[in-house]
């Protein structure tokens, strides 16, 4: 069974930084296609970043410049390394993982921006 797990969030000031990690398990399949999304109380879920296997990356706008994600095959990890961070980056971010072709989900990671 696959199983996704996120790491790295946490409490940080504006202007800090943070990395999250999503490390997929129990598949001998890589990851396909894989991102973070977060959903912040009260808000629609937004898709804030994603890589396809060939490495093209798509970001929110409201991310652009500040946000990077990579991945690394042979760990088959996404990650999402964020700076700049705002206190609008607050959230609970939820990483997703394309594996063949079903799509898997982690548990979430809590972020929090302080001014």
């Amino acid at each position: 069974q696959v199983h996704l797990v996120e790491s790295g969030g946490g409490l940080v000031q504006a202007g800090g930084s943070l990395r999250l990690s999503c490390a997929a398990s129990g598949s001998i399949f890589g990851i396909n296609a894989g991102g973070w999304y977060r959903q912040a109380p009260g808000k629609q879920r937004e898709l804030v970043a994603s890589i396809t296997s060939g490495g093209s990356t798509k970001y929110a706008d409201s991310v652009k410049g500040r946000f990077t994600i990579s991945r690394d095959n042979a760990k088959n990890t996404v990650y999402l390394q964020m700076n700049s961070l705002k206190p609008g980056d607050t959230a609970h971010y939820y990483c997703f993982a394309l594996i063949l072709a079903t799509n898997y989900w982690g548990q979430g990671t809590q972020v929090t921006v302080s001014s």
